[in-house]
């Protein structure tokens, strides 16, 4: 397994380990393996762990060796402009390194973990949909790294690909993009969104999704478990948990674009994260929706209510919300 100390790769870790199997883990920095697993109830010693990066063809080829199956969750997820050479670096060449090795190690099946903004721009996405063209840095190198994965599943490898929505959750040892962007609303660093909408899904149950495509001989493409949220929705749970009034304007999602651009430009001399990023600017614009006859393997998705406020509990239990942030999400009952 790639990519097992990320906000996905954890929690895929815990349920993967709860279904029953062994983990190795390929690693950079073995320190992040505590960080990420204990507070899922994963004991460190519970994994092995291959210190590497996923372009280390030697160290991805020890981490494949006798393995029964793999999945490779590595990537460089971040609407910042700065990633922009690491992501291309990374999501491609890494999905082209970690595949190859699984192939020559007999490993099967080997997941591949992509993105529902791979498929972007497109009103609908499923199964068959073709590798998109989006227009934006992250997206466009994981539709890079999937057309890799694609091309082995047409060589007859047992390529499985799961498309994670936008996920939100408990536990994101590394504050990606989506929970640092539920922080900052919180914290009045969002009056202004575009309208639009994406699918959104709670991190566990994706972990769950993973651990079930090991389990099972189902091939081809599978959704991670989500709903499709507009933005105005999105807001509207956020103040349903939290009890908080959160006002806000709304603007068309293209008219919005280019305060987008700018700010990728000006990212690149400004040494704080601006909130305002062209990736969740275009990825709201897009309004993609998953089909909802696509397959999620079986497993359903939770209601966004409940996921927002656990997400919102481990802001406020790690100290990175204050408790008026919070508002009644950590005094009263998940919503129904």
């Amino acid at each position: 397994m790639t990519g097992g100390t990320g906000f996905v790769g954890g929690h895929s870790v815990a349920a993967i380990i709860a279904a029953g199997h062994r983990v190795r883990l390929l690693a950079r920095d073995e320190s992040t393996v505590e960080r990420a697993l204990t507070p899922l109830g994963v004991s460190p010693g519970a994994v092995d762990v291959v210190g590497g990066d996923v372009l280390d063809e030697i160290r991805v080829d020890r981490l494949m060796r006798g393995a029964d199956a793999a999945i490779h969750l590595a990537s460089v997820y971040s609407f910042d402009s700065r990633q922009k050479r690491v992501m291309r670096r990374t999501n491609e060449r890494g999905t082209e390194v970690v595949l190859a090795a699984a192939r020559r190690s007999g490993a099967g099946p080997i997941v591949y973990v992509s993105t529902v903004g791979a498929l972007f721009p497109a009103r609908v996405i499923n199964e068959t949909s073709p590798v998109g063209r989006p227009r934006e840095t992250y997206l466009a190198s994981k539709a890079a790294a999937e057309a890799v994965a694609r091309r082995h599943q047409e060589e007859g490898a047992p390529v499985v690909i799961s498309y994670p929505p936008a996920l939100l959750g408990p536990h994101d040892p590394k504050l990606g993009d989506q929970t640092l962007r539920l922080r900052n609303t919180l914290r009045g660093l969002m009056p202004i969104w575009p309208l639009g909408g994406f699918p959104l899904g709670d991190v566990r149950d994706t972990a769950s999704l993973h651990a079930s495509l090991l389990d099972s001989s189902a091939p081809g493409r599978h959704f991670g478990p989500g709903h499709y949220v507009s933005t105005r929705d999105y807001l509207r749970a956020v103040r349903q948990v939290t009890g908080r009034a959160l006002p806000a304007v709304y603007l068309p999602a293209w008219s919005v674009v280019p305060v987008g651009l700018f700010t990728n430009l000006v990212q690149h001399v400004w040494p704080w994260k601006i909130p305002a990023e062209y990736g969740a600017i275009y990825t709201a614009a897009c309004r993609t929706r998953v089909d909802e006859t696509a397959s999620t393997n079986g497993i359903p998705a939770r209601p966004l209510p409940e996921t927002v406020t656990d997400t919102v509990r481990w802001l406020h239990a790690e100290e990175l919300i204050s408790e008026r942030a919070a508002g009644t999400a950590i005094r009263e009952a998940v919503p129904a």
